[in-house]
């Protein structure tokens, strides 16, 4: 059913996008027209279609039809998205995207890459910054630590040193060779073979390491010389000895590597993030004694502006740069020696220091003072880092474009909410369009157009509901946003449990808290609330996640995707300690947003462990058990059941020459990842391919009988899932689905009570209707004896909280501080909370 309502009255606007025939994902073959110059918001259920609509159609066709006139070689540097199914668009202006998506990979790109504000301060340190006597002046690259002219010679501009020793190596010196002293040569096979090799080569693996000569120590942990010598497998000294002498025909022959070279070696070339991970434990990290930490050349660091050589400034919080660099702005500072010197050189300072504040202007208004201009981008959350974009986006000046968004409220407060709509304006006003794909309700309160995909999720949803200005919204029946955006929904009811005890933790100090005391109740429903930047995150998903983890025993740590990465992971311990509570916590669920795989062949169906199920059910078919075919044949990553030619892709990579290459459905098995013989075996006449392209709704109609498959199916639809198909490769999920997948999976095991949950923002990427699925599944944890924290700024969600901690007041240096902790009554009543207004008309509306 489709209702087009965009006959409403349109003459304010100067023009429209027409779409006709939009077939891409789920969408319905629609139709609809869209304003130019306006705040257009794509609303529906989680799973509708609105991102099909915004990204993989309008967004896809105006970056289409601008790569046709980029030459063919050029064409081969942009990431192009997939040709989108629509008949036709008119009227569609170029696009830029500003899409949800963590930081880059690199963490050598920074707060001051992505707004360039980096490119402003190196510019300003080599024009007009204070030289030391006598010191030519120097370029800008001088003054980054990614170009061979600036990078610390002694670090390569990592700030660290990294060494290899023999305590590092060695960490127990009363084991002997055999019962493997070198902690840091490899495991298994490989460490048994460097073993043999010494005895062959005449050293005594059975004596204590500390009781072996230095020189033999030395050289077996640091040769460079890789000897190959003959070993006898199983051998002890004795026998080594006398067949080296009667010259017995080796087991094979073998070359020494030693410790150190296998350590270095490995963490350069290994593929495997575990393996450079294991080593990196043995190599030794130190402040570089050069550069301090500060990553640059010593002639860079001479030069000082406003007293502050620019490592130092790039460590200034954004608020106080804004200080710093307003008296120059305005021209009220006394002239600087160089500046004196040279009257060009105050110009300069100016002009920089002019568009050093007004790009700083728009990043404070968006709620970002708190940042620092190098604070990498892998530590920002998807929503600081859209907002960064989104303001360099704001000073661009641009005229005419279109921006599509995705979500850009995110992660953000009601208060933060206000200051984007205001950047958003701006945009708008400068002569551009926007297409916003939002849930949140204020922002959806403030477009001039909505468009309302839906009715429901995945199949049963891409139809246009409504498609004109906000009031008009109000009569679309099938509808699910309506009711939320006109408050005529009733709202989830804090149950007001109490607490069956208390989680205590005294002196945590990590970024912005400093000896924070705050107590967690037990047994209850938590919402940890805050603006941007206050310290929510740094409290639970840091903090208390590893006090929690080390007093269980439980290994949370993560290994980052490149060895940059990998060497520059802070080893920050948290200082702090739980004084009470812990006898009532018996195990620790993090369920973060991170991704569930991180390949196409990681899948729904194998995380959640449907899958194995389903290859069961498939093996104890009649014709899978004359064939002899056993549940391994039905997974797309074992050789014999797979297809032979994409190796259980599903598609293969095709070549072009000066064109990116694409990617095409394999021709033997047509995209269904199995070969032939596989597929001929049937359950209830599908075969493997078919159910695991069904959405989980039609799959729990379709396993009704099998109870362990259907209660795993209806888990994930209770988490508003309904519409994913089972075999969706990972990399095609939003993070908020991810999240949604763990909860779904953690759901299914049998609960045990005396669990802590912890969520940050679970509510991202969620409808509202699906928020209150979402608080359904949370109050069952709790009714089950369990505890759930979230981090999270829906109102909803808060005001149906047993209790709130609210940190803050402000963000960076002025929050870190438990500003109220109460009843959503007491939090919204507190004078000093920035949260309080916003709950109130929740609490207040009961």
């Amino acid at each position: 059913m489709r209702q087009d309502k965009s006959h409403n009255d349109t003459s304010s606007f100067r023009g429209f996008v027409h779409v006709r025939g939009a077939r891409e994902h789920n969408l319905k073959n629609i139709n609809v027209q869209i304003p130019r110059d306006a705040l257009v918001v794509f609303t529906g259920v989680s799973g509708s279609g609105k991102s099909s609509l915004a990204f993989g159609t309008l967004y896809a066709e105006a970056q289409r039809r601008y790569l046709e006139s980029v030459s063919p070689y050029a064409r081969r540097l942009f990431n192009q998205m997939a040709i989108p199914e629509v008949d036709e668009i008119e009227g569609l202006p170029p696009a830029i995207a500003l899409q949800q998506q963590r930081g880059a990979a690199s963490t050598r790109s920074s707060v001051g890459s992505v707004t360039t504000l980096s490119n402003l301060l190196r510019m300003l340190y080599s024009r007009a910054g204070d030289y030391p006597a006598g010191q030519p002046i120097i370029y800008a690259e001088a003054f980054s630590p990614n170009t061979p002219e600036g990078a610390c010679p002694a670090c390569h501009g990592l700030g660290r040193v990294y060494e290899v020793t023999e305590k590092s190596m060695v960490p127990d010196d009363s084991l002997t060779i055999r019962e493997r002293a070198i902690a840091a040569w490899p495991t298994a096979w490989q460490g048994q073979n460097l073993r043999e090799i010494l005895m062959t080569l005449g050293y005594d693996v059975d004596k204590p390491w500390r009781d072996l000569p230095q020189k033999d120590r030395d050289w077996i942990l640091f040769t460079e010389e890789q000897p190959v010598v003959p070993v006898y497998s199983g051998f002890d000294a004795a026998q080594v000895k006398q067949a080296l002498k009667s010259k017995m025909t080796p087991s094979y022959m073998g070359t020494f590597t030693g410790a150190k070279r296998y350590v270095l070696h490995t963490f350069a070339n290994t593929q495997s993030q575990l393996m450079k991970k294991r080593v990196l434990q043995y190599m030794l990290s130190s402040e570089c004694p050069l550069c301090k930490g500060k990553r640059l050349r010593k002639e860079s660091l001479t030069v000082k502006f406003a007293g502050l050589d620019i490592a130092d400034m790039s460590g200034v919080p954004l608020s106080k740069l804004h200080s710093i660099f307003l008296p120059y702005a305005e021209g009220n500072t006394k002239t600087t020696r160089l500046a004196a010197e040279h009257p060009e050189k105050q110009m300069v300072t100016q002009r920089i220091a002019q568009d050093m504040i007004a790009r700083l202007n728009v990043i404070l208004d968006l709620g970002l003072g708190y940042l620092t201009i190098e604070r990498s981008t892998p530590t920002l959350s998807p929503g600081e880092l859209q907002r960064l974009r989104l303001a360099t986006q704001v000073r661009s000046n641009l005229f005419g474009v279109v921006y599509v968004l995705d979500e850009p409220s995110a992660g953000l407060h009601p208060a933060d909410t206000e200051a984007l709509l205001r950047a958003l304006d701006r945009l708008k006003a400068a002569g551009n369009s926007l297409f916003v794909v939002e849930h949140e309700v204020d922002v959806i309160r403030h477009a001039d157009w909505i468009v309302d995909i839906g009715p429901k999720a995945g199949e049963l949803g891409g139809e246009v509901l409504y498609s004109g200005p906000p009031d008009g919204l109000k009569q679309i029946e099938p509808s699910s946003t309506r009711h939320y955006i006109y408050n005529n929904h009733p709202l989830a009811i804090s149950r007001n449990r109490a607490p069956k005890g208390w989680l205590k933790l005294e002196d945590v100090t990590r970024n912005n808290l400093h000896q924070l005391r705050v107590d967690f109740p037990l047994g209850v429903f938590t919402s940890v609330t805050g603006i941007s930047g206050s310290g929510k995150s740094s409290l639970i998903s840091q903090a208390l996640v590893e006090l929690v983890a080390a007093q269980l025993g439980q290994d949370i740590a993560e290994t980052p995707e490149d060895e940059t990465a990998l060497l520059e992971q802070e080893t920050v311990t948290v200082s702090g300690r739980i004084t009470a509570g812990m006898e009532a916590v018996k195990r620790l669920v993090v369920v973060d947003q991170k991704p569930i795989g991180r390949t196409p062949r990681s899948n729904l169906a194998t995380y959640t462990g449907l899958f194995d199920h389903v290859r069961k059910l498939f093996a104890n078919t009649p014709m899978a058990k004359k064939r002899k075919y056993d549940a391994g044949r039905f997974s797309f990553n074992v050789g014999k059941g797979r297809c032979p030619h994409c190796e259980g892709e599903g598609f293969v990579m095709v070549e072009l020459l000066f064109l990116p290459s694409v990617y095409a459905p394999c021709p033997t098995c047509h995209g269904t990842r199995y070969n032939s013989k596989t597929l001929e075996v049937l359950y209830k006449e599908k075969n493997i391919a078919e159910v695991l392209n069904m959405t989980v709704d039609a799959a729990a109609e379709f396993f009704a009988a099998a109870p362990a498959m259907y209660r795993a199916l209806d888990v994930v639809k209770q988490v508003g899932l309904g519409y994913l198909r089972l075999g969706q490769p990972a990399t095609e999920l939003s993070g908020g689905e991810a999240q949604r997948i763990k909860l779904a999976t953690e759901l299914q095991r049998t609960q045990h009570g005396n669990t802590l949950y912890i969520l940050d923002e679970p509510t991202t990427g969620l409808h509202p209707s699906d928020v209150e699925k979402l608080l359904v599944q949370l109050d069952k944890l709790v009714e089950q004896g369990n505890t759930v924290i979230v981090v999270e700024h829906d109102m909803h969600v808060i005001a149906a909280s047993d209790w709130i901690i609210d940190i803050g007041p402000g963000a960076g240096e002025l929050g870190g501080k438990v500003v109220v902790a109460g009843t959503p009554a007491t939090v919204a009543a507190a004078a000093k909370s920035k949260t309080a207004g916003y709950l109130k008309k929740y609490v207040n509306n009961r």
